[in-house]
């Protein structure tokens, strides 16, 4: 990448990227231009071959030959679990190498705000830090944190369903009270207020399977004023998926608001080849409501040591183990076999702890990442000491190894799911598409050599072919032979701009 500042005077910007091929995030074709970024923003945008606007007259402070090279809107992690970390570590490298440019936070009924702990937190909220993480009585107070951090990535946050219950219940297994309902209620106001883009759920989890549908429909019901969404966990992604689906598209439907479904996927050997019915079944809610979904391009998932997942059909790795550290990194079967345990015995012994399980078949995900509804998010756990791949290498897996070589989808519609179809469903208003007068959150990378690079062996591993990341106009990951960071940190939190009007129900 050259960079050169002795133009002629004439108009000017702070950055120029010449000769570039524009994947713009729309899903249209690409093109060639020249593309000029001043205050943060994109200022102007001259296609090739239209006859006006030559480069010649711009002065710029940083020129960039693009030729060779996609120039794309940044990508949009719409599933993560960076919460503390884009405070506690702002320069967030696992995202920034791989062209993230904002990150979407409290999924999965899991938040850092608004969190008033009174002993260490339970079980999933672990996954987001230790007691001491948790500093954010208020949402308020968690969106001024971000401000005073300045992360290298936008953070836009959902508020979570079980930090709530943790905030207003004696006990996480049954369901809340109207009292504590209403509590609940009143503290996701004050979030929506501040910019939340809506509620989050992890029915699944053992803290918050209590929970009965009414409880959602209830804390559900401020979203619609809001504009808000509602994202779930489903509360079974196994052999009941499609009942947990019917649950939120009810919700969705009860409330008034759109419902984005996380990490949809068919998990465990006796739901392999269901991906049809499933999608089926997302297509028929969509004839009534706004339905999306979210998945990783991987065929195995991560999470804390689930006892209900423990089997002995699939490979289980384990990430972290509180009691026995040495353990992280080791498969359970092994482990097991080491203590002479069976498993279950095993993973209550390793508890808490986290895990990798390899439950998916290449068939389904497959199936569900080239579906129209889907975009795509990491779910990277940053605070496992052995984490999954995907939380360094997701995007680029998307565009090197389903696109350019499975050529599961062309590179064009790869980005719609990673930028401008992200932004529209989260309602990231002049984000995800490389227009002028837009934010100016870029990834340019080489089509040709882009890869995630981090394995299940070697996970923590910057990915190949990203060559420069810009967060609103600011240059902030070099990759090539560099592949680290500027050190400039231009992120900030991006407040719910607008909602997602549901479609009249038939």
């Amino acid at each position: 990448m050259q960079h050169d500042s002795s133009v002629p005077a004439g108009r000017i910007c702070d950055t120029l990227i010449r000769n570039v091929s524009v994947i713009d995030g729309s899903g249209n074709a690409p093109f060639m231009a020249d593309v000029a970024l001043a205050g943060g923003r994109i200022l102007h945008i001259a296609v090739a071959g239209t006859g006006i606007d030559s480069d010649a007259d711009w002065q710029a402070q940083h020129i960039i030959d693009g030729a060779g090279k996609v120039l794309s809107p940044g990508f949009i992690d719409v599933h993560t679990h960076d919460d503390t970390n884009v405070i506690r570590m702002p320069g967030m490298l696992p995202k920034l190498s791989q062209g993230v440019t904002t990150v979407v936070v409290g999924n999965c009924g899991i938040s850092a705000a608004p969190v008033s702990l009174k002993n260490e937190p339970p079980d999933p909220m672990n996954l987001l830090g230790k007691a001491g993480d948790f500093t954010y009585p208020t949402f308020a107070s968690y969106v001024e944190a971000i401000h005073q951090a300045q992360p290298s990535v936008n953070v836009a946050a959902l508020v979570g369903h079980t930090a709530l219950r943790s905030n207003q219940m004696d006990r996480l297994d049954r369901a809340a009270t109207e009292a504590e309902i209403a509590a609940m209620c009143s503290q996701l106001r004050e979030a929506l207020e501040h910019g939340a883009l809506g509620l989050s759920t992890g029915l699944a989890y053992g803290n918050a399977m209590q929970a009965p549908t009414s409880e959602v429909l209830a804390l559900a019901a401020p979203l619609a004023d809001a504009g808000a969404i509602y994202a779930t966990h489903l509360r079974s992604e196994f052999a009941d998926i499609l009942e947990a689906m019917e649950e939120a598209f009810r919700i969705g439907k009860h409330a008034r608001v759109a419902v984005v479904i996380s990490h949809l996927k068919c998990a465990g050997v006796e739901n392999w080849g269901r991906s049809g019915e499933v999608l089926q079944a997302l297509e028929q809610a969509q004839r009534y409501q706004p339905v999306g979904c979210d998945c990783y391009p991987y065929t195995a998932s991560s999470s804390t040591l689930d006892l209900k997942q423990v089997t002995d059909t699939i490979d289980i790795r384990v990430t972290w183990s509180e009691p026995f550290p040495a353990m992280g990194g080791k498969l359970l079967a092994d482990i097991a076999k080491e203590w002479q345990l069976d498993l279950v015995t095993t993973a209550r012994r390793l508890q808490p702890a986290g895990a990798v399980y390899h439950c998916m078949l290449d068939e389904d995900v497959n199936r569900i990442l080239n579906h129209p509804a889907t975009v795509i998010g990491s779910d990277g756990l940053p605070n496992d000491p052995f984490p999954h791949p995907r939380l360094w290498g997701a995007f680029p897996r998307v565009l090197g190894h389903y696109s350019r070589e499975q050529k599961l989808f062309p590179l064009t519609v790869a980005i719609r799911k990673m930028t401008g179809l992200s932004a529209e469903r989260f309602g990231l208003l002049e984000r995800g598409l490389v227009r002028a007068g837009f934010w100016a959150d870029l990834v340019l990378f080489d089509p040709e050599t882009v890869r995630d690079a981090a394995t299940f062996d070697d996970p923590m591993q910057p990915a190949e072919g990203i060559e420069a990341v810009w967060v609103n106009g600011v240059l902030s990951y070099l990759g090539g032979s560099k592949k680290e960071a500027t050190g400039l940190r231009a992120g900030r939190f991006l407040a719910r701009q607008t909602g997602l009007r549901p479609v009249a129900a038939r």
